[in-house]
């Protein structure tokens, strides 16, 4: 009989993979955008665009090191289903814009639709006990070490990477951003309590 609490294999194959092609096509509408975003994925897309260099490889060497943290504290599984993860999302965001050419958009809505897509697709992977890496591995050890709350670093990251943003982003841009931003943590804050959800 099938164990309620624990997902089995194939559930997390295609719950991660659902969120790992959401979260692809939530970046692709980011960057055809220009817009930016927080944490991991905002600091990858900085470096992309002030250096001209390729998105995908930049996130996935900035989680290298957060990989390493995630073994040590959350254990091999989260740590090996996070570099599936990550890996998985570096391949596809490259392809994916020779696959879907995305035209003219109005921004709110490309805000929007950006930030639902990313909630819907970090909710995917947490669930199946995994993640996109990044910051939130270490706001997770402060949390437990120094009893700083994780969504206190994280919005300390979020301010960091928007300061830089302001420097080399036009108002505008940057103002669709922050909705796009707030969108996805609002998502996050509304549909990620584990008192809901308690499969692993």
């Amino acid at each position: 009989m099938t164990d309620p609490s624990r997902h089995s294999v194939f559930e997390d194959i295609q719950g991660i993979a659902f969120g790992i092609i959401m979260a692809a096509l939530g970046i692709h509408i980011l960057t055809h955008m220009g817009f930016a975003t927080g944490q991991t994925t905002g600091l990858a897309v900085l470096i992309a665009y002030t250096g001209n260099l390729p998105f995908s490889l930049i996130y996935f060497a900035i989680n290298l090191p957060f990989l390493g943290l995630g073994w040590w504290y959350l254990g091999r599984r989260f740590a090996l289903k996070t570099l599936i993860s990550t890996a998985a999302l570096s391949i596809l965001i490259d392809i994916l814009p020779r696959w879907m050419i995305l035209g003219p958009m109005a921004p709110a809505f490309a805000a929007l639709l950006f930030g639902i897509l990313f909630g819907i697709a970090a909710l995917a992977v947490v669930r199946h006990g995994g993640s996109f890496g990044g910051f939130a591995i270490p706001a997770l050890i402060l949390q437990d070490r120094l009893g700083i709350r994780a969504g206190y670093t994280q919005l300390a990251v979020d301010i960091v990477i928007f300061s830089a943003a302001a420097l080399i982003l036009p108002t505008e841009t940057l103002l669709w951003s922050f909705l796009g931003a707030a969108t996805y943590s609002l998502f996050l804050a509304i549909n990620h309590r584990r008192d809901r959800y308690i499969a692993a």
